[in-house]
């Protein structure tokens, strides 16, 4: 079974807006006692926070699915439906939220208590007090709730840690933060062991900073070769990067120094990695070959401008000092590090067109309407009732809709779809002449005759 899960894809379902009521208040010698049905109410959102408690993204993993409340429907009396229950989901701060159908990124969640939207509940549907007015006096209907959002999201965690130890497989990360730390990641003398980042928790005087084991790299990373890209983005949001440097590996072609050049080639390759301090360590000094080696290398990488630390994680020696190494730059970075603030949301409207749709030729005497609210109305309409398709007839006359289509071309009978070629709602056009021409009695509408 997984224990630590740092992708998963959600699908999630906002709850539907409850449908609205068609009521008439109904009292003894009160035989005009008008309409009174109430609204429906809204559906409940899917919404992410950013919980402090939560470190991975597990639960979602075993249960993907998650779905808001609905809202209840209008009542009479003038009273409204109940709103659909909203429904919070924990995530790990530093999660990143991406459409699983494009990839593109829609937040990055920063910041403990930070919230995000992730699916909209359905609007309730107006009941026919709120649809009453002086040319129609009594609406023998009320519009229907709209449905939520319905989304796939990703959500990729990238592990929020002060420091990273990244070196070839087998170097020794996995017993360095064994040795650091309570943490107890597996450790065997095989490389790519560690095929999960492990964290670990280390004091450091009065510093206390957490440490990320990441999983061994190897040339050709940054172009995702050995799962690089799983690898890399580990390290991104880490203050401090520590080389560990095997000085007892027996595979030809391969040193210290080789070892940390292509380590840093791959790293440059990702990007945004190069501004970070680092420290280099020559693990297993307490292997005879291993300290003559570190010996030698050590003034070479000193002659870079590198901290040079000889360790044996087995032994425990040398870890002491590099510790309170790693914990100075630790606070050092915290210091200079501006504060930390949740991820500021930005809304973006989507843009509409002068008329808020459009109109256009499919074929022949067919025609596609598209727009916001031409095809939001016809999700809120209820077509067994005669007098809401009116109503409809003649939201759409308002919005200037039959005024587009006959500038297109369009003769009385003609096909038109409003919506989406598939799915959409088709039917035969024909000009209205207003809603006041064509009253009578309630759920009827003269033109549907």
């Amino acid at each position: 079974m997984a224990e630590f899960v740092d992708t998963v894809i959600l699908h999630i379902k906002a709850g539907d807006g409850g449908n609205g009521c068609a009521s008439i208040h109904r009292e003894k010698f009160k035989p005009l006692g008008g309409p009174d049905g109430g609204n429906g109410g809204r559906g409940g959102e899917v919404i992410l926070e950013v919980d402090p408690n939560t470190a991975t993204l597990l639960e979602y993993h075993h249960r993907p699915h998650r779905r808001a409340g609905n809202g209840k429907q209008g009542m009479g009396s003038n009273r409204d439906g109940a709103n659909g229950e909203d429904i919070v989901l924990a995530v790990p701060n530093g999660t990143v939220v991406k459409d699983a159908r494009t990839g593109e990124v829609l937040v990055d969640l920063i910041g403990v208590g930070t919230r995000y939207v992730a699916a909209k509940g359905g609007f309730g549907g107006l009941g026919n007090a709120a649809l009453a007015s002086t040319k129609r006096k009594a609406p023998g209907f009320a519009l229907l709730g709209e449905p939520g959002d319905d989304a796939e999201i990703m959500l990729e965690l990238k592990t929020v840690a002060d420091v990273a130890l990244v070196g070839f497989p087998n170097a020794g990360k996995s017993s360095l933060i064994a040795a650091l730390s309570a943490a107890r990641p597996k450790i065997a003398d095989y490389p790519f062991t560690t095929l999960i980042p492990n964290l670990g928790v280390v004091t450091a005087g009065e510093t206390v900073f957490t440490v990320a084991d990441v999983p061994g790299l190897i040339p050709g990373a940054s172009q995702g070769r050995g799962l690089g890209h799983e690898f890399l983005r580990h390290v991104e949001r880490c203050s401090t990067i520590v080389h560990v440097l095997d000085c007892a590996t027996l595979e030809p072609g391969r040193d210290p120094v080789t070892d940390f050049d292509v380590i840093e080639a791959e790293l440059a390759a990702y990007g945004s990695l190069t501004d970070r301090p680092r420290l280099v360590v020559l693990n297993k000094v307490d292997v005879p070959d291993g300290r003559d080696l570190a010996d030698i290398v050590r003034p070479i990488l000193e002659e870079r401008g590198l901290r040079v630390f000889e360790i044996s994680a087995a032994t425990h020696e040398g870890l002491r000092p590099l510790s309170y190494a790693m914990g100075e730059m630790v606070a050092q970075a915290r210091a200079q590090a501006p504060v930390e603030e949740p991820t500021r949301l930005v809304i973006r409207p989507k843009q509409l067109g002068e008329t808020g749709f459009s109109v256009r030729r499919v074929d022949g005497n067919t025609f596609q309407v598209t727009g916001e609210k031409p095809e939001r109305w016809i999700r809120q309409t209820d077509f067994a009732n005669d007098e809401a398709v009116g109503y409809l007839a003649d939201r759409l006359n308002r919005l200037g809709v039959e005024d587009a289509l006959i500038g297109a071309g369009a003769e009385p009978g003609a096909e038109v779809i409003i919506g989406p070629m598939e799915g959409g709602y088709l039917f035969d056009w024909q000009p209205s002449q207003g809603a006041e021409a064509h009253m009578g009695p309630r759920g009827t509408d003269s033109r549907l005759g």
